[in-house]
């Protein structure tokens, strides 16, 4: 059972949900990134998405696009993200770690050089936005003999035949996007978003969470009532992205907004237990 079974496991007994925070490696400065890791964990966060530094990040918004431009600025890469995560894991064995990037820098790796690299510094789980399950190849095979989860996006406008298909090829958990458009876009309707991830849970039994527009803990609440899981990106990027020169105090407020939304997601659930 990977990590990140074992974790949606654990938190379905205590009748919680998963919170899953994204924040770039690298960004705002590389010696933070692995201090930020551990105190997200300590904030709340069941499960980490760490962005890998990218050029062209085309299903990401400006304010992703921007912290990858300051990550890339000190020349972080794949393999110095895989670096980042090994850090990490010398002291928290536990808490599972998915990387969420662009095929690129893979093929430039090679698939089974990625994923035993990947495997050997502690990653759980890889979400390839521009790689859909059909076009995967033997880096399917790579992942799997890596024990690696291949985690995939389905859109509002996904159909039912493909969202089908996806689901086949999904492990970990399947990322729903809640709304048309990329990272950080601001309308969220929730009702609607209940009614596709209860198509998705109809589908498949892999734990669905849902990305893309919530900023807020009261919308991390709500959401936390029809998903599995609520991944929170761009809101925590753009608390960097305000103290960029300031690495302590970005840490300092991407974790104060992050234990927050737990605080709420955790209150939601009581209240309706």
């Amino acid at each position: 059972m990977s990590r990140i079974e074992t974790r949606f496991r654990e938190l379905r007994e205590a009748g919680r949900k998963a919170l899953i925070p994204y924040v770039t490696a690298g960004d705002p400065h590389p010696d933070v990134t692995v201090d930020l890791m551990h105190r997200l964990v300590e904030a709340g966060a069941d499960i980490l998405e760490l962005g890998v530094p990218f050029s062209d990040p085309i299903g990401d918004g400006p304010v992703i696009q921007l912290a990858c431009e300051r990550a890339l600025k000190h020349h972080v890469g794949l393999r110095d993200v895989l670096g980042m995560v090994k850090a990490f894991r010398q002291t928290d064995q536990r808490t599972p770690v998915v990387l969420m990037g662009y095929m690129n820098p893979i093929e430039v790796m090679g698939h089974m050089a990625f994923a035993e690299a990947a495997k050997a510094a502690g990653v759980d789980g890889v979400l390839t936005v521009d790689m859909p399950p059909e076009e995967m190849g033997d880096l399917s095979g790579c992942l799997a003999d890596a024990g690696l989860d291949p985690i995939f996006l389905v859109a509002p406008t996904t159909g039912e035949q493909r969202m089908r298909l996806i689901c086949e090829h999904a492990r970990g958990f399947v990322y729903y996007v809640s709304l048309k458009g990329v990272t950080g876009s601001a309308s969220l309707d929730i009702d609607a978003v209940a009614e596709r991830v209860e198509r998705l849970h109809r589908i498949t039994g892999v734990p669905v969470g849902v990305g893309f527009g919530i900023s807020k803990p009261e919308q991390a609440a709500r959401m936390s009532r029809v998903a599995d899981a609520v991944v929170v990106g761009s809101a925590l990027v753009k608390q960097i992205e305000a103290r960029a020169d300031d690495p302590e105090g970005a840490v300092e407020a991407v974790t104060r907004l992050l234990g927050s939304m737990r605080h709420a997601m955790d209150a939601a659930h009581v209240r309706t237990a």
